[in-house]
């Protein structure tokens, strides 16, 4: 083999080597942000499962402690301002967990996009422009 054709193989294998290395970083990242995302949604799940739970046995027991509470004549008050502030609190757990199941940061994967979107415009670019 001469001289140029092995400086073009060994270019060759390094750029070849680089690539395997970007490919290797980006799916790298890629599974860090699915796992991410997957505790994310599984961590909003439980908090909405343990607080409408929380919320119905907490409504039973506090309705029929305050309406024992009280006289006959207001119980029917007691029912009705216990409904309310339960019904603003579980909405409140309601939403905080939806809250968490909005994707922080451009959404799910937007790191892995992005590093993938640069690579594709350092590409792109011809080689007297960088």
């Amino acid at each position: 083999m001469n001289e140029p054709a092995a400086g073009l193989f060994q270019s060759l294998r390094r750029l070849l080597d680089t690539l395997v290395g970007i490919a290797q970083v980006r799916l790298e990242l890629l599974g860090t942000e699915y796992e991410q995302e997957k505790r994310r949604l599984v961590n909003a799940f439980v908090k909405a499962a343990l607080g409408i739970v929380l919320l119905g046995l907490t409504l039973v027991l506090l309705v029929a402690f305050v309406v024992l509470l009280v006289g006959e004549a207001y119980w029917l008050s007691a029912v009705g301002v216990l409904a309310l502030l339960f019904a603003a609190v579980g909405g409140a757990l309601l939403w905080s967990a939806r809250a968490g199941l909005e994707a922080p940061g451009g959404g799910p994967f937007a790191l892995s996009l992005g590093e993938l979107r640069r690579d594709r415009e350092g590409l792109a670019e011809p080689p007297s422009e960088r």
